[in-house]
């Protein structure tokens, strides 16, 4: 149940990162303010070495990790480009990466409490990125 239930955990905070990862491949280059755009530079860094890790961990289990649920995927990319075509401000791109956030908080906490008997390892990776995206609501308020 533990290799389980570790395995699981790891796979959605994957599938949760490579999330995070497309939505600021999708809005960066409609950022107009730079501190704004070096923010997201900075999260799709973290993002990035966050889930390097994660990889390590599924590879020595033999997994190669999971891929965001393709409806999800979709929708996402369909607010996103329609939100982003109909107003091109900072605050809506601030608005859905906060809204993103929030949705990955919540699943996280979700798979969290699902997952109960994942290895220490594996919850202090959904926490440091529960944390991740808490804190980048946080930072991006100032662009609402």
């Amino acid at each position: 149940m533990i290799k389980h239930d570790t395995i699981e955990l790891l796979r959605e905070c994957d599938a949760g990162i490579q999330m995070g990862i497309s939505t600021i491949d999708e809005v960066k280059d409609h950022v107009s303010n730079s501190d704004f755009g070096t923010k997201l530079d900075d999260y799709q860094r973290e993002y990035a070495q966050l889930q390097n890790e994660i990889q390590d961990v599924l590879h020595s289990y033999h997994d190669e990790g999971k891929d965001p649920n393709p409806l999800a995927k979709a929708m996402a990319w369909l607010k996103t480009n329609i939100t982003v075509a109909v107003k091109e401000t900072d605050a809506t791109i601030a608005d859905l990466i906060t809204d993103g956030c929030n949705m990955g908080i919540k699943s996280l906490n979700k798979y969290l409490n699902q997952y109960k008997a994942a290895d220490d390892r594996a919850q202090d990776f959904a926490r440091r990125l529960i944390e991740l995206q808490d804190r980048q609501i946080k930072e991006i308020r100032k662009f609402l």
